[in-house]
């Protein structure tokens, strides 16, 4: 006889086990399969997705101690602090970052059992309706739900003729289990995965080589956040080349070379000890017998979903990286959650438009809502203000004084239309000006609302006097 749940969530990543969390608070009976193991000693399925396990808490981990490191020996003895010549353990600090991510995936079994969620072992797939329900085949049996929420989530993109074995080439993956720090380090693509892990591997000593397609620098940020972002990278120590074509690569037992054009059109060889291809992610729709039961797909292999995350099929739901918007863990979060509320008559809802987006670099790159070039193309009136952490005293006590805010303000209403952040502790200090805009918040508000003294966040204060025209302290 098949188990049956009124909701049957695909997935367990920051989406899928939100949402089966979420739904299961609500009084629906929720299960919640799983099936790929990661890096699990007992070669169990683990919760978490692609963020927790290989993604989002990992690199985080690693940039810490990376950042910790390149403190120790580059900017401790302006402070006073001789610590000597600092060397890097990497299988101490890889080990590090496991146990949290054990910690944490081990978390969310817990919060299951709290929530009284069931956790099936096994790839989801769909067989087809029976009545009003679904029947899924959860590995090696079938399940029944009233209601089926995919959230299956991405895989990195790989590019043709590139094998990646996370040995010498790696996709995100590999990235975070080198097991010694390269000499010489290629990463293809200068996205968010490129930057972050181009920055741990270069602060603990790697010779670091981007080589980004893409003409502009961080293109879908505010052009004075890339441009200021770009100085700052370079002056690190990352090599970043754009506008360039990929040509062949060829990987050795310890080494790979790979060709390419620049800009100019000059062609030109870069030999590395390890390769990163960071060049983006496409959805996990594989597997799931879509076709078969009518699910549908657009050409980029998304499922096509409606505002609150209903598909074609009665009582099927998709979240997170699967569908349409920013493939971000918080997004797909949010989505869970309303897909869950709605399915109990509430009103959930999600606004991209308060999505915040952060870069984990040093300094961290934080931004939410348009940018200046976005607010221009659809010709409406702004006005700006930008405050650089030069003249805080916080960030001077820090030693932190690269970057700004810049906030960007209707020009006839004051509404937030976008708060852009290059700056220490940035992701941070993203979510007053989400707070805000979540809010219909004006520059005024923000700009007459007490910020405690030091703090990073009086610069935020700071840019919205400066939409006024009425800055204090620069």
């Amino acid at each position: 006889m098949s188990k049956e749940f009124d909701v049957l969530v695909i997935g367990g990543g920051p989406g899928g086990y939100v949402a089966a969390i979420r739904a299961a608070q609500l009084g629906f009976k929720t299960a919640c399969c799983e099936s790929n193991p990661y890096a699990d000693p007992k070669g169990e399925p683990r919760l978490g997705g692609t963020c927790l396990n290989v993604g989002c808490i990992p690199s985080k981990a690693l940039l810490h101690t990376s950042h910790m490191f390149e403190e120790a020996g580059h900017t401790f003895a302006d402070q006073g602090i001789n610590v000597g010549t600092p060397k890097i353990d990497v299988a101490k600090m890889v080990g590090r970052k496991n146990g949290i991510v054990d910690q944490l995936t081990s978390g969310i079994k817990g919060l299951f059992k709290k929530n009284k969620v069931t956790q099936l072992n096994g790839h989801g797939s769909f067989v087809g309706q029976k009545g009003d329900a679904w029947e899924v085949k959860v590995g090696d049996e079938t399940v029944v739900a009233k209601q089926v929420i995919v959230a299956t989530g991405s895989k990195a993109r790989h590019l043709p003729g590139v094998p990646v074995d996370n040995k010498i080439v790696c996709d995100n993956v590999g990235a975070l289990d080198l097991d010694a720090v390269p000499k010489k380090l290629a990463v293809i693509g200068a996205g968010v995965i490129g930057l972050e892990m181009g920055s741990v591997w270069r602060r603990l000593g790697s010779e670091v080589t981007v080589l980004e397609a893409m003409p502009d620098f961080l293109a879908a940020t505010d052009k004075d956040v890339a441009k200021e972002a770009l100085k700052i990278f370079t002056k690190q120590g990352l090599n970043i080349n754009l506008g360039v074509k990929i040509g062949e690569v060829k990987v050795g037992k310890k080494n790979v070379s790979i060709s390419y054009t620049d800009k100019d059109g000059a062609e030109h060889k870069l030999d590395a000890d390890r390769l990163i291809v960071s060049v983006g992610r496409v959805p996990n729709t594989d597997g799931l017998n879509a076709e078969a039961v009518g699910l549908k797909l657009n050409e980029r292999g998304m499922i096509e979903v409606d505002d609150h995350c209903r598909t074609n099929l009665p009582g099927v739901w998709a979240v997170g990286d699967v569908v349409r918007g920013p493939m971000l863990a918080h997004k797909a979060m949010e989505e869970g959650i309303m897909v869950a509320e709605v399915m109990a008559g509430q009103a959930g809802h999600c606004d991209f438009n308060t999505v915040p987006w952060v870069i984990y670099t040093s300094p961290e790159i934080a931004w939410v809502g348009k940018t200046e070039q976005q607010l221009k193309a659809e010709g409406i009136d702004f006005r700006a203000g930008k405050i650089p952490f030069a003249f805080n005293g916080r960030a001077m006590g820090m030693a932190a004084p690269d970057g700004f805010v810049k906030m960007l303000a209707d020009a006839k209403t004051d509404r937030i239309l976008g708060v852009h952040i290059v700056g220490a502790n940035a992701s941070e200090m993203i979510a007053e000006a989400v707070v805000a805009m979540e809010f219909a918040g004006s520059s005024e508000d923000l700009a007459r609302i007490c910020h405690a003294h030091p703090t990073m966040s009086e610069v935020v204060h700071e840019a919205g006097l400066a939409v006024l025209k009425r800055p204090l302290h620069a």
